[in-house]
């Protein structure tokens, strides 16, 4: 249902149809109907007791819009393509992980989703699910009924926009939320396709491979090394890693601060059936990271491949025929049109072939011309299981048990890292990935240039003018062409497994990783992340009792410390080689690089607060790690973590280029007003109502583990870095004998409300490297609840 409003309206108006609108959509509970209690304890942790499922999402829904409202309503205008008609055809907005103007976006959405074939595939979900669903849409649309249009945040406050929600909207989220990893990354892609014009050239104009790279990477979800896509950090450690003997689990996402990927910390119970507590993102009645009484686990974003393009052979006389098995086959058409905003808005048309949307990414070498096109095919794309997923592992009395309820493919993007009370520790990759072996990657590669991308920049490309090259249909899977869980990797162990965004190859370096899987999971023998090279250290520093603290086990203590000490490992690698160059070159140095020198000599490898020369040493890294050949020990796969490592000073053309980098790092930082010695704490902050509040931790080039980004800014400023991406729901959880204990922190708070209290409220415990106490146990909550508790009835 939906209502037509103009700028003419008056407030009065607005708020009598508002309110009209509401009133046919919201439920009327009858007296002794069923009812949903909502708690909040500290930080404004939401703890919503209900007794099923439809109720818990009733309540879910309802504080989730308490502090996120209109957040919620603007992401629905995104999903309904509505943007540019009500936020301007000029301005941008976010889809994914990216920004468009608001006309593409709503011209994406409008071509991408399909109700019907969401309807039909939301049909086969269980009866749980399907209640939650409901349950999530009555209770976002009874807030806006209780809270009215004059009641909403200043952001939304009586605007035409903000209407019920419908379950093809949350269906719609849904979607938008699962092709994040594919189609969704490449919507500028899609949008960007159209047939050449007559009379262009048969071929595309030669590419670099270095600039297809790079040009891939910044559309890509998770093939960009520099950062800018979502990640994360997840351990865990079975019994005979910890000193206790019972599981230990440590999820560290590092996820947009702003935008519907926001996490928000919520408990819920159906007594006797649910008792689970985490976070969740986007819009969801599921704890996504969290624990019971006997699991904790957390995710991080995994290497699988989510989609293959497919490169297409076309009829030379006709762009819009492409040949499969020797048979020409017409593409099919969708023409969008938008309503018109300040003027005349023209329709847009959309390609697609039985492999899927047509995309062209010409300065990729991906372009559409008269012989050749491409195609994508998103595995995710309909995926509807995810909520199933979630409600099994939520139930999980073990770490067995959470494998199997992950066994339907709901996880579309990510590795689970879990340990249980009884010590046992896992990390599997059951995520949706299009089921193509190496064989078939050989079999069916396209034109060279095409199938370099796969190891250059982990974008794979297939023969689509033959049929044999469709994703191979395995009977035991819950969607066809996606690998079976079989076929995944998975390692259980008392020892620990860890997860840094890397593939699966070095889970735990000391256990021999599964054999036979394919590359489009995960590639094994190559370079690792800077982050997952420094994880693995500190696991193993602390396993060996050589990282300074007390004993050779990893406790909850103990880990809460270690992913805060912030050691900067690219420092840790190459500035003692930086410094003993200039030395020994002392008098060849400019001022600005013998004053790079000094600070770089005298600073402490980190990115804590108080480091003098982290900001300084970020600039010059963020430019000499592009050197060719920078490092002086190579990588070698038998010693994957160790390597690469070192700066080639001997090298004259790669030390010219170091010391370059250094001088114009020094000139970058005083032109941002700062001294080469300025502390991080000082240029690395956030105001939190009237406060700067200092951040400590690294960029992802720097291979700091606890990770904060300024997403949009390529170099320090006058206002030094704009943290808005990074570690965001952290929590440590580990057992005693009466269930989970565990500590959390969520950076940027519940609210994502300027004006709440709840916004960033609890960035000063990150600042100070201090956790939250999760209340789960009932004693708990009642020590810790704030205000009076909500019944709402439904």
């Amino acid at each position: 249902m939906t209502i037509t409003t103009s700028s003419r309206f008056a407030p009065s108006a607005i708020a009598l149809a508002f309110a009209a609108l509401l009133a046919a959509c919201a439920s009327n509970p009858a007296p002794g109907s069923r009812s949903v209690t909502i708690e909040r304890t500290t930080y404004g942790i939401a703890h919503i007791t209900a007794p099923d499922y439809e109720g818990i999402a009733y309540g879910v829904a309802y504080a989730h819009a308490q502090d996120n409202v209109c957040q919620t309503a603007e992401h629905l205008l995104t999903v309904r393509g509505e943007r540019a008609q009500f936020l301007g055809a000029q301005a941008t907005g976010e889809l994914g992980l990216g920004r468009l103007p608001n006309t593409q976006i709503d011209l994406f959405v409008r071509a991408h989703m399909d109700d019907a074939a969401l309807a039909r595939a939301a049909a086969a979900n269980n009866e749980d699910v399907k209640a939650s669903l409901r349950g999530y849409v009555a209770g976002y649309n009874r807030y806006l009924q209780d809270a009215g249009p004059n009641g909403l945040p200043e952001a939304c406050r009586n605007k035409p926009w903000v209407r019920p929600m419908s379950l093809a909207d949350l269906s719609r989220t849904t979607e938008m939320s699962m092709i994040q990893g594919g189609i969704g990354a490449l919507a500028g892609a899609v949008l960007a396709a159209a047939p050449p014009a007559p009379g262009t050239r048969n071929a595309a104009e030669p590419v670099a491979l270095q600039q297809a790279v790079a040009e891939i990477g910044r559309h890509s979800f998770n093939a960009n090394p520099e950062g800018g896509e979502l990640g994360s950090n997840g351990w865990a450690f079975g019994r005979n890693a910890t000193p206790d003997g019972r599981g230990l689990v440590l999820g560290n996402p590092h996820f947009p601060w702003a935008g519907t990927n926001r996490f928000w910390e919520m408990h819920l119970t159906i007594p006797g059936q649910l008792d689970v507590m985490g976070a969740t993102g986007g819009l969801s009645p599921v704890v996504a990271i969290g624990f019971n009484k006997d699991v904790a686990w957390t995710h991080t974003v995994s290497t699988g491949k989510r989609f293959t393009l497919y490169e297409l052979k076309l009829d030379p006389a006709d762009p819009t025929v492409y040949i499969v098995d020797g048979q020409r086959k017409k593409m099919t058409t969708r023409i969008v049109s938008l309503p018109a905003v300040g003027g005349p808005a023209p329709p847009k048309t959309f390609y697609s072939t039985e492999w899927g949307p047509v995309v062209s990414l010409p300065r990729a070498g991906l372009g559409w011309t008269a012989t050749t096109a491409y195609a994508i095919r998103d595995a995710n794309t309909q995926n509807v299981r995810s909520a199933q997923s979630w409600m099994q592992m939520a139930l999980a009395r073990n770490v067995g048990e959470l494998r199997a309820a992950m066994g339907n493919q709901g996880m579309p993007w990510i590795n689970t890292i879990a340990a249980d009370r009884e010590g046992n520790a896992m990390y599997a990759d059951l995520s949706v990935v299009p089921d193509v072996s190496a064989e078939m990657l050989k079999a069916c590669a396209p034109s060279p240039r095409a199938a370099a991308l796969l190891n250059a920049a982990g974008l794979p490309v297939l023969d689509g003018s033959r049929s044999a090259c469709a994703w191979n249909r395995d009977a035991a899977v819950a969607m066809p062409g996606v690998t079976a869980p079989a076929r995944m990797p998975v390692v259980v162990t008392p020892d620990w497994v860890q997860n840094s965004n890397d593939s699966f190859w070095l889970s735990n370096p000391h256990i021999e990783a599964p054999a036979g899987i394919s590359p489009l999971v995960g590639f094994t023998g190559t370079p690792q992340r800077l982050r997952t090279r420094s994880g693995i250290m500190e696991i193993e520093a602390r396993l060996a009792g050589n990282d300074g603290l007390r004993g050779d086990k990893m406790g909850a203590a103990e880990l809460r410390s270690v992913i805060f000490r912030d050691r900067n490992l690219a420092g840790m690698l190459v500035a003692d080689d930086l410094v003993a160059a200039c030395n020994a070159g002392a008098s060849a140095l400019t001022p600005d690089q013998a004053l790079g020198c000094r600070v770089l000599a005298a600073w402490d490898r980190t990115s804590n607060g108080a480091s003098k020369g982290a900001p300084l040493f970020r600039e010059f890294w963020r430019k000499a790690k592009d050197v060719p050949k920078v490092w002086r020990v190579p990588f070698d796969p038998t010693r994957p973590v160790a390597t690469p490592a070192g700066l080639d000073m001997a090298t004259p053309a790669t030390r010219e280029a170091v010391f370059k980098a250094l001088g114009d790092a020094v000139a970058i930082v005083r032109t941002a007003g700062f001294a080469a010695d300025v502390p991080l704490a000082e240029v690395q902050t956030r105001t939190v109502r009237g406060q700067k509040v200092a951040i400590h931790g690294g960029d992802e080039f720097e291979g700091v583990l606890n990770k904060v980004e300024s997403q949009g800014q390529s170099l320090i400023d006058p206002k030094g870095y704009n943290i808005n991406y990074g570690s965001s729901y952290m929590q440590v959880v580990g057992f005693d004998q009466r269930g989970p204990v565990a500590q959390a922190i969520l950076t940027y708070g519940q609210s994502s409300d300027p004006a709440s209290p709840r916004a960033y409220d609890q960035l000063p415990l990150f600042a100070a490297k201090q956790w939250h106490p999760l209340p789960f146990h009932r004693a708990d909550i009642e020590a810790q609840r704030v205000g009076a508790p909500l019944r709402l009835a439904y």
